[in-house]
């Protein structure tokens, strides 16, 4: 049938000056879930609005398994399943009512008993929507997106305000979706998420592509496997935070470094061999006549990418 997603050159431009997609291109192959990354402000959600068939782009192609959306829209639909972040529903409907309204709108929709199953919702079939929790409601919006039996399902941060208990319910019901040969295309601000759901990903700012591949890809090409993270005071006065140009320039010297960030008050070092790094670090600090405040070290993450890429933080306005 084609690629489930693919988009070349991708414009939107809003009153002839407003850029919010300039040249995007991806590819989405079967049983993928991508993520798509970025700041608030980056053009995803004018991307995935194109892609939904939701809005037209100023220029560029969209193919959803190798068709148009205006070659036909009706069928197209048919093969695509949309949760957004925040779904209103009917709150005087109960459960079943939902399902079973959302499943009256395609040809060929799963049965609702098996949905509310797969969603663990079986127990609150007869209840109404405005009872739920907010785990459940969030569930609920996922099948409605499921009902209509989609090959591609649109997700639109899924988990956001959701417990531990909900997002790993929620995890899980993606992964089941992919199994059945399911694609998917995820946006979140949770790096964890992305790190764990996500097969590909791709991280968008100011309406472009700045990096995509496997989370293991990106977190190799920081030049790092390992995150040092630091903070010194001088003896004296007690504020410096080991900031300064000669100062920075001593911590990339240090064995095994590959790069030097800072981060509120702290110094982070992404390394690839922590063990030679940190002692030479502790040497350092006692040379310049700091005090060590703070010292940590962990595995790099899409975290560290993205502030690396975008310099801020994925949750940051």
């Amino acid at each position: 049938m084609g690629v489930p997603i693919e988009c070349t050159d991708l414009r939107k431009t809003y009153d002839g000056k407003v850029e919010a997609v300039r040249g995007l291109s991806l590819r989405i192959e079967a049983g993928e879930c991508f993520g798509l990354l970025g700041p608030n402000g980056a053009g995803k959600t004018t991307t995935i609005e194109i892609l939904e068939g939701l809005l037209a782009p100023t220029s560029g192609s969209v193919r959803i398994f190798g068709h148009d959306w205006s070659d036909n829209p009706r069928q197209l639909r048919e093969w695509i399943g949309i949760s957004l972040q925040e779904t209103r529903l009917s709150e005087k409907l109960s459960v079943r009512e939902t399902i079973d309204l959302f499943a009256s709108f395609y040809d060929q929709p799963r049965l609702a008993e098996e949905v509310l199953d797969d969603l663990q919702l079986t127990e609150k079939a007869e209840s109404w929507v405005g009872k739920l929790s907010g785990g459940q409601k969030q569930r609920l919006a996922v099948a409605t997106a499921l009902v209509g039996n989609p090959r591609i399902l649109f997700l639109d941060e899924p988990t956001t305000g959701l417990d531990p208990q909900s997002r790993r319910q929620l995890w899980e019901i993606i992964r089941t979706f992919q199994k059945k040969g399911g694609t998917v295309l995820l946006t979140t601000h949770y790096m964890d998420e992305a790190e764990r759901l996500c097969d590909r990903l791709a991280i968008v700012d100011h309406g472009e592509i700045i990096a995509e591949g496997t989370p293991a890809d990106l977190i190799n090409r920081l030049g790092g496997h390992h995150v040092v993270e630091f903070q010194v005071t001088d003896d004296a006065s007690g504020n410096s935070n080991g900031e300064r140009a000669g100062e920075q320039n001593a911590w990339s010297a240090l064995p095994g470094v590959e790069s030097v960030r800072n981060e509120d008050r702290a110094i982070c070092l992404n390394v690839r061999e922590p063990h030679l790094t940190i002692p030479a670090l502790l040497d350092a600090v006692n040379r310049q006549g700091h005090q060590l405040e703070h010292l940590s070290t962990r595995q790099a993450s899409l975290e560290d990418v993205f502030v690396q890429l975008t310099g801020r933080h994925l949750r940051e306005d």
